[in-house]
């Protein structure tokens, strides 16, 4: 559903990022939320112990990354040449990375990752390479490029840049993380995500350990090397093998944790660093989720403050207050009496939340969400199932990408789970609910996903510093769903050189969403050299 690090959302976290099917410039983790999206969850949004408190020292699996990097046993893959061919896409090349599988073993198995790029178009002196990630956890980079980033981002700055991604290492096309088939993933997206009774709670324990158990079959050997600190060391191989001194990058939602995560690494190699809808590093999975439930809590109230303006709302004109009060009750109608969407699957509240959530990353998907709900009381799910095909990437012959895969097999190696078991998230139910009375109690037990992870985290919440870094543009939106605005806030403050941009609006993001102002000061960032002045604001 939706996302914070961003955890996937269905049964497991929302992700953070992008609104799958919407917009693939927004990608990100998110906490728990329905099961469905158990998939989809942020590392910081995901589910973790409370007892995993902050800490200010790296990761263990960080602190040797910066130091042996280009050691003897690495230089192979420093000094590898990229074959680049034609992609069959108008306009970018392709080509294949190799890494180590395990950085702690360079001479043992590789992986192979998928690099795409458009060159240059001119005119002007060439930058060197720009490189993109649309967040997720899971998000592909290269279909974001090819998609959007490689034609889409500003002229100047793709006139003066080749622009590059690489899917990163469990994703898309890079050693893809698989779990379940598309059937068994049609039935974990619709298991009760708010139990009722001891029944439905072992229900729903039993989906995320068969989530978990399909995982670990179908992708034993790479799950415990898909973590941040391994995807940060790939992306400096790949900065290397492009030629570059230093990395210039371009990071939406899970997006800025990997690129803070790079300046952590290797400070004196950071150039030009965006990190678009920031994550907070510090905090641990509870607080991620449950801080990201409170952002999709404020967006709700953004979308429905809009609605109520409109004679036609579905969820009436009275007030913000009423309109999230009807919404509830239809989670609740749904959760009793599923609605027929002309196929074979229900709308049940999973599902019908998912939908919901999916249409929070993005303003412009409000009209849609106005309609589906709308269809929805007149006893018409396909709208909502639609919206939630759209997060999950569902495609029309039921087969699934492997967004939400890779998005719980990074955030769960990332961070410990918040929860140790369910009684652990029924006592933590009501400060979710008070967070969102609308979406809590269902992203509560959505973080319950990484407590039955095959893989042990190897990674633990620390605040990122990066002392000696040139200096880095952290942008936060006021009313992101996914990325609650004081994430941002916190790693500006974190980072010895950060400096924080503020989009004052809703959505998910804030670079290349239409502000002029924003648009502005990340392409002069970008194009010069020069951040803001910290502490700007745009609307």
């Amino acid at each position: 559903m939706a996302g914070g690090r961003l955890r996937a959302i269905g049964h497991g976290p929302y992700r953070c990022g992008y609104a799958p099917g919407m917009d693939s410039r927004r990608l990100l983790r998110t906490s728990a939320t329905a099961l469905a999206a158990a998939g989809l969850i942020l590392t910081g949004c995901s589910g973790g112990s409370d007892a995993a408190a902050p800490r200010t020292t790296a990761p263990a699996s960080a602190s040797a990354s910066a130091s042996s990097s280009e050691a003897p046993k690495l230089k192979k893959y420093y000094d590898q040449k990229l074959k680049w061919r034609d992609c069959g896409v108008e306009g970018f090349q392709c080509a294949t990375l190799r890494a180590p599988l395990d950085y702690a073993k360079p001479d043992g198995e590789e992986v192979e990752l998928a690099v795409s790029r458009i060159k240059a178009t001119g005119p002007g002196k060439r930058l060197g390479s720009l490189l993109v990630n649309p967040g997720g956890p899971g998000g592909s980079a290269v279909g974001y490029l090819q998609g959007y980033a490689g034609i889409g981002y500003p002229a100047p700055v793709r006139a003066r840049y080749d622009m590059v991604a690489v899917d990163p290492r469990g994703v898309a096309r890079s050693e893809p993380v698989e779990c379940l088939t598309g059937p068994q993933m049609d039935t974990y997206t619709q298991v009760d995500q708010t139990p009722d009774d001891t029944a439905e709670i072992n229900g729903l324990s039993a989906a995320f350990k068969d989530f978990a158990a399909g995982c670990a079959k179908k992708s034993g050997q790479v799950l415990p090397h898909v973590s941040t600190v391994e995807t940060a060391r790939d992306m400096d191989i790949l900065r290397a093998v492009l030629g570059d001194e230093k990395l210039t990058y371009v990071g939406a939602s899970y997006g800025t944790f990997l690129g803070a995560t790079y300046a952590e690494l290797f400070p004196d190699r950071v150039g030009r660093l965006v990190l678009d809808g920031a994550m907070d590093p510090s905090l641990s999975a509870l607080d991620l989720n449950r801080d990201q439930t409170g952002g999709f809590e404020t967006s709700f109230r953004a979308f429905a403050a809009d609605c109520i303006r409109k004679p036609d709302c579905p969820l009436g004109t009275e007030s913000v207050a009423a309109a999230g009060a009807a919404m509830k009750k239809f989670f609740r109608d749904v959760d009793a009496a599923p609605l027929p969407t002309g196929e074979s699957r229900a709308l049940g509240e999973s599902l019908a939340t998912t939908g919901v959530i999916a249409a929070m990353y993005d303003e412009g998907a409000w009209p849609q969400l106005r309609e589906a709900l709308s269809r929805a009381k007149d006893g018409d799910g396909s709208g909502l199932l639609a919206l939630a095909d759209s997060y999950y990437e569902r495609e029309p012959d039921g087969t699934y990408a492997n967004l939400m895969f890779a998005n719980a097999a990074v955030n769960c190696l990332d961070l410990p789970p918040a929860f140790t078991g369910p009684a652990d998230v029924e006592k933590a139910v009501p400060s979710f609910e008070k967070a969102s009375p609308i979406f809590g109690e269902g992203l509560a037990w959505a973080a319950l996903n990484c407590t039955y992870w095959p893989t042990p985290p190897t990674g633990h919440p620390h605040r990122i510093a990066a002392e000696g870094a040139a200096p880095i543009l952290v942008v936060g939106t006021t009313r992101d769903p996914a990325t609650p605005y004081h994430w941002a806030q916190s790693l500006a403050e974190q980072l010895s050189s950060g400096t924080l941009l503020t989009y004052e609006g809703d959505g998910h993001t804030a670079y290349g969403r239409g502000s002029d102002c924003i648009d502005t000061a990340v392409n002069t960032y970008l194009l010069e050299g020069t951040p803001p002045a910290d502490g700007k604001r745009c609307s």
